[in-house]
């Protein structure tokens, strides 16, 4: 009987997916610092259906020696609770002194190990967004890899940016909804109110809120605190701080001793 077999009629499955989630981990030791080979081992499809690590790898970078509080929504594995948790432990390999935190619909307590902690509820479930930032505390990273409906998008960032630290960043990952229609999105109106698109388009004009020619503007708080927003194929990433770069031609949005 080789090893294998062994292993295979004296164990559980879930045990063997224990084992071998551990041997991944030990694998991706020798490739901390490159994202785009730890979700190849890791088995996420960051990479292998999507380009995302690519844009991870230079964002991310400054963070990653760093004691930092991530959340990324969505585990994966839809309703299997053996299933997902590839991203959560790709994370925890690039980021050795993070927390890694998650949230989804379905029990997944499983795919829990040593630093990655999981939620089970929805994004759009305020009370329960609520109670997760009450336990996790404020974000360095936050991720959205959720249901993707262009509704909940919006309204898991709407409660959620303001828990990310300044100097954070908050990610949305498959953007391509926005065109759906059956994630609430158009491929034939690109300014309809309600999708991805519309709605973060809607925020970079924010970015020059010194430069309005408007009398007494009150600012919102996106305006104050996003200093960034980087726009790749199927993602977004919006950058956090203090957006109070002065005008060089208006003061209190009026011309300068006008």
């Amino acid at each position: 009987m080789s090893l294998l077999d062994f292993v295979k009629e004296n164990t559980t499955y879930a045990t063997r997916l224990k084992i071998r989630y551990k041997l991944r981990s030990l694998k991706a030791l020798f490739f901390m610092s490159n994202l785009d080979k730890l979700a190849t081992i890791h088995k996420t499809d960051k990479n292998r259906y999507h380009f995302y690590t690519q844009h991870y790898q230079k964002h991310f970078k400054p963070f990653k020696y760093k004691k930092i509080n991530l959340l990324e929504i969505g585990v994966g594995g839809y309703e299997h609770p053996l299933s997902g948790g590839e991203s959560l432990r790709m994370w925890k390999t690039f980021f050795p002194f993070a927390k890694i935190f998650s949230l989804d619909i379905f029990e997944k307590s499983f795919l829990q190990e040593k630093r990655i902690k999981i939620f089970k509820g929805s994004q759009v479930d305020i009370d329960f967004l609520e109670d997760v930032c009450n336990q996790a505390g404020v974000f360095d990273l936050i991720i959205d890899d959720g249901s993707h409906i262009n509704e909940h998008v919006i309204k898991s960032f709407e409660f959620l940016f303001p828990k990310l630290k300044k100097g954070g960043i908050y990610v949305i990952e498959d953007t391509q909804t926005s065109y759906w229609e059956e994630y609430g999105g158009s491929s034939t109106d690109f300014n309809k109110v309600g999708t991805i698109y519309c709605y973060f388009k809607s925020l970079i004009d924010g970015l020059n809120h010194k430069e309005y020619m408007i009398s007494n503007y009150e600012t919102s708080y996106y305006d104050e605190h996003i200093i960034s927003m980087h726009f790749y194929h199927n993602m977004i990433f919006i950058y956090k701080g203090a957006n109070n770069e002065p005008s060089n031609y208006l003061v209190n949005n009026k011309v300068k001793n006008g």
